[in-house]
């Protein structure tokens, strides 16, 4: 048997690859997606080879990353919850699709992954198998009798890495798990499983990576501008980048102003609620910023049906639906909404904020003579609004009249 087994090199699927191999008796062949993990993504070939593995690969998808998943959401002004900016979920039905082709490539029988019997992110791996490879058998040990019996703990996992010479740095000093890719850094479990736990004091702070604390950022606010074209940013402060390029540069401003902070509980799609601390630095920007250009170039009842469809796109991509029709349905939607969407947004960079400070666009549909209250001559003619109110008004005196009993005063 042949198992290809998403791996990242932390506690979970370091001991996954030995005992995946002894259990089945099977070839492990271990795979990582990089989708912005950066120094994490260090030494994982030998690790896994060292470890057990058969084989490794380790595949670059950053820029399609960018491109075809966190733009899309960008597009649609996707959050979570009023909160959440889904850079967890994204990712998981890209490393879904490339564990998918790693497997067709070297023949394996069987995917696996590491994720929680409690999580997320069991569901969003195995719905884009169902959608994708449902022909592969999926293996998930946490889901598994004997593997949780085997490992009730982290304490019985770092004590069998220990007696096989499986190099894991797993220890009190980081009692927490950690997610990151190009878009945010999620800190989830062990200590921040206390919802009043503070991780932002002196002695807890340590724990963020890609912002420093607002209270720390520099005293003096930074400007910059930001391009776009049909919704997707091209530019930062007149610079053309490609989707990743942008992710990063606004990554390294947000994060030197402490911008994109959130600590959140959130519903997980199991049916528990989950404490997360998220830092999402660059994501926050371009979503403010997209947002500015669409306020004058997007109509107002294209914008209001594309806002009431975001609740409902937002789910499907935390739930792990990305390649589900009523998800592409959405988003085919979504990017016609984003035709006219071109301009230039300036914003304020100021400890831990961003403000908009200007907007601009040669398709902008905000008219300065008709927006006018200098009794500037326009389109627009006051005396048509009293027809205009009286018929709104219209059902509220029928009611008034009929039910007039039944209001509240």
């Amino acid at each position: 048997m042949k198992i290809a087994l998403a791996y990242s090199g932390g506690l979970d699927t370091s001991v996954l690859v030995r005992w995946l191999k002894d259990h089945y008796n099977a070839e492990i062949i271990t795979f990582a997606a990089d989708v912005g993990q950066e120094e994490e993504l260090d030494g994982l070939e030998e690790k896994a080879k060292a470890t057990g593995a058969s084989e490794h690969y380790t595949l670059d998808l950053v820029d399609e990353f960018a491109s075809d998943f966190i733009y899309p959401i960008m597009r649609a002004n996707a959050i979570y919850e009023g909160q959440y900016f889904l850079g967890t979920s994204i990712a998981r039905p890209l490393i879904g699709k490339a564990h998918i082709d790693l497997a067709r490539k070297v023949g394996a029988d069987a995917l696996a992954h590491g994720a929680t019997g409690k999580g997320n992110d069991q569901v969003r791996f195995e719905l884009a198998y169902a959608a994708l490879a449902p022909d592969l058998q999926t293996i998930s040990p946490w889901r598994m009798d004997v593997f949780r019996k085997a490992f009730p703990g982290r304490s019985e996992m770092i004590a069998y890495c220990a007696e096989n010479g499986i190099n894991v740095e797993a220890s009190a000093s980081k009692p927490y798990s950690m997610d990151r890719n190009l878009l945010h850094i999620s800190y989830e479990a062990g200590i921040l499983e206390d919802p009043w736990f503070d991780p932002t004091t002196p002695e807890n702070k340590a724990m963020y990576k890609l912002t420093v604390d607002p209270e720390d950022a520099p005293s003096e606010a930074e400007y910059l501008e930001l391009d776009f074209e049909k919704g997707d940013c091209v530019a930062v402060n007149g610079q053309s980048l490609n989707p990743a390029g942008v992710l990063k540069t606004l990554n390294a401003l947000a994060g030197k102003h402490g911008i994109g902070r959130v600590d959140i509980v959130e519903n997980r799609f199991v049916g528990m609620k989950s404490r997360g601390v998220y830092e999402t630095p660059g994501g926050t920007i371009l979503m403010m910023g997209h947002k500015q250009i669409e306020s004058i170039t997007m109509d107002r009842d294209l914008e209001h049906l594309r806002d009431s469809l975001i609740p409902k796109y937002a789910e499907l991509v935390y739930n792990g639906f990305w390649y589900a029709p009523e998800r592409e349905a959405l988003q085919a939607l979504i990017d016609n909404s984003q035709k006219s969407v071109t301009g230039t947004v300036r914003l304020k960079l100021y400890k831990g904020n961003v403000t908009t400070v200007g907007r601009k666009s040669p398709y902008s549909l905000y008219n300065e003579d008709i927006a006018s209250m200098e009794g500037v001559k326009s389109d627009y003619n006051p005396d048509d609004a009293t027809g205009f109110i009286r018929l709104q008004g219209l059902r509220l005196r029928a009611r008034f009249g009929a039910q007039k009993q039944f209001i509240e005063q």
